[in-house]
């Protein structure tokens, strides 16, 4: 949807646009097949996910197949500006999601590296959608670079928002599984802010809770966040990145589609699903 949009916004969509909406779409769903393996999710968009109905083993070939055949797709367009550029973020996505997994436990994890991590796994694949968009629409140099940054920004106040909505979220509203990156030690934002900001004592039981074998750390950490300013932090830098990349908007001539793109930075941050 961000590649054809941000394509229309710049003036025409081609059959080239085409082919570059199924590649990183096939991209995309690739990495949430992997990502509800390394999660262990049970439920995505209101359904089973693939490791839950047909095991680890599957789900991984599945995911693999995904990227290949992605990649074989993108060969199509005889363009070697494609392959690499599509390369270049999917090592970036999975350097993101490496990042991740190595930093679980890690409660002295800084936002700065917390906003390095979901800059690769999430926002490298927006910018880039963006990116291919407007190059293959034949938009000016600035207006590629300006509608990037754009995808960037929208990508990072994304994942900011998924990841309030993973602690704060309800399954059937949302449609899939919540609070695997608590039960994994995976710090986001509101708990880094808690860790680092809030009380000391509040830290400390953040910290136990964190530590500890027990289950259900999403609702034992729900209370102390209600009372935090964690989550008001994690909304407000969220909400920031989407106005700058609204900002970004700017250089694109009125017509429907700014609009929607407009309305989408808006819209991912303020979502229940």
């Amino acid at each position: 949807m961000l590649l054809l949009l941000t394509a229309r916004a710049c003036g025409r969509v081609t059959a080239t646009h085409h082919v570059l909406g199924a590649v990183v779409e096939l991209i995309h769903t690739a990495t949430l097949v992997h990502d509800d393996v390394l999660d262990g999710a049970r439920i995505r968009r209101r359904m089973a996910t693939v490791n839950a109905v047909w095991g680890v083993q599957t789900s991984v070939l599945l995911g693999d197949y995904l990227f290949t055949h992605a990649f074989h797709l993108a060969s199509t367009l005889d363009d070697a500006r494609v392959c690499r550029m599509i390369g270049e973020a999917t090592d970036r996505v999975c350097e993101g999601e490496l990042c991740q997994v190595l930093q679980r436990g890690n409660l002295a994890l800084s936002e700065a590296d917390y906003f390095d991590i979901i800059d690769g796994k999430t926002a490298e694949l927006t910018a880039c959608c963006c990116h291919l968009g407007a190059l293959y629409s034949g938009a000016a140099p600035e207006l590629v670079q300006a509608l990037a940054r754009y995808g960037r920004r929208v990508g990072l106040a994304f994942q900011i928002a998924d990841d309030l909505l993973d602690l704060l979220g309800e399954e059937k509203t949302t449609g899939k599984s919540l609070g695997t990156d608590v039960e994994q030690q995976k710090l986001t934002l509101p708990l880094i802010y808690l860790l680092n900001q809030g009380d000391p004592l509040l830290s400390a039981r953040v910290r136990q809770i964190l530590c500890s074998p027990d289950k259900h750390k999403r609702e034992l950490l729900r209370p102390l966040l209600l009372e935090s300013d964690g989550l008001k932090y994690a909304q407000r830098r969220a909400e920031e990145l989407a106005a700058a990349a609204r900002i970004e908007l700017a250089c694109l001539p009125s017509s429907p589609c700014r609009g929607i793109l407009e309305a989408l930075t808006e819209q991912v941050v303020h979502r229940c699903a």
